[in-house]
């Protein structure tokens, strides 16, 4: 049966009884949010992915695909995420292929919180979910435990309270699309600049009825800078008292076993 296997929580609460300290769960951090416009809707996602206090990743992607005219953003942990919204991704083809009708925002909405309630919140995936079908655009959020709300503008994750302050002070309704873009680049800079889990660049992603436009690193405002000096060393700088070479490639002779006809091949 495919799915997620909890079998092992029994061993664990009974090895944690015993004394043995079981492993926390590792802090995650990002900056994703969405928004309406008057002809669709813009997601936009940083693109930096921790492990703790370590910068796994400086260019990961967060905004993913579930159909042509659907888009999710995923924050928390990276793997739940891409899984969770690759299997939706599959079932809203096949029920786009069962019905044979193009699918609605509202029917991954539906399956995506279904699947997390399902597992009571132990997938760390929060999505923001957005796209335009035959009635209309439509976003949304999605929380770990199932739970979702409707807006005209969200955010998610670790950056949302610094990225909500700048949707809170500049949005409006029936905005254009540059207006609506320049707006999500502003929110996501600020959770990369005011949130240490957040950081490295800026994607976004525009659907509109007919068209779905994706802005891989639409803005870069965190670019390496040449360092001042060069720090290179002459050989012979640091004296060493001894040298030994070690030759790591095994030779192998082979010695044939039987006749050594030539492969038939009639």
């Amino acid at each position: 049966m495919s799915g997620f296997d909890f079998s092992n929580e029994l061993r664990n609460n009974y090895l944690g009884h015993k004394g043995l300290q079981l492993p926390r769960a590792t802090s995650t951090g990002t900056t994703i949010v969405g928004c309406l416009f008057s002809d669709g809707i813009v997601l936009g996602a940083d693109t930096r992915a921790t492990e703790g206090p370590i910068v796994a990743d400086k260019n990961c992607e967060k905004i993913h695909y579930i159909t042509d005219n659907i888009r999710c953003c995923g924050a928390g942990t990276a793997a739940d995420t891409e899984y969770t919204t690759a299997l939706i991704s599959s079932n809203m083809e096949l029920h786009a292929l069962s019905t044979g009708r193009k699918p609605r925002v509202v029917t991954a909405m539906t399956m995506l919180k279904q699947m997390l309630f399902r597992y009571q919140g132990h997938i760390g995936a929060a999505l923001v979910l957005g796209g335009v079908d035959a009635t209309g655009p439509h976003l949304f959020t999605i929380h770990p435990h199932g739970s979702t709300d409707k807006l005209p503008y969200v955010t998610m994750g670790s950056g949302s309270l610094a990225a909500m302050a700048v949707f809170e002070s500049g949005w409006r309704p029936n905005m254009q699309r540059d207006d609506a873009l320049a707006l999500v680049k502003a929110a996501i800079s600020a959770g990369i600049f005011n949130d240490l889990g957040s950081g490295s660049n800026v994607d976004a992603c525009i659907i509109t009825a007919d068209h779905t436009e994706t802005l891989r690193n639409v803005e870069m405002p965190n670019v390496r800078v040449q360092k001042e000096r060069t720090y290179t060393f002459r050989k012979g700088t640091t004296a060493w008292t001894k040298e030994s070479v070690r030759n790591l490639v095994v030779s192998e002779q082979v010695n044939p076993v039987g006749p050594a006809d030539a492969m038939d091949t009639t």
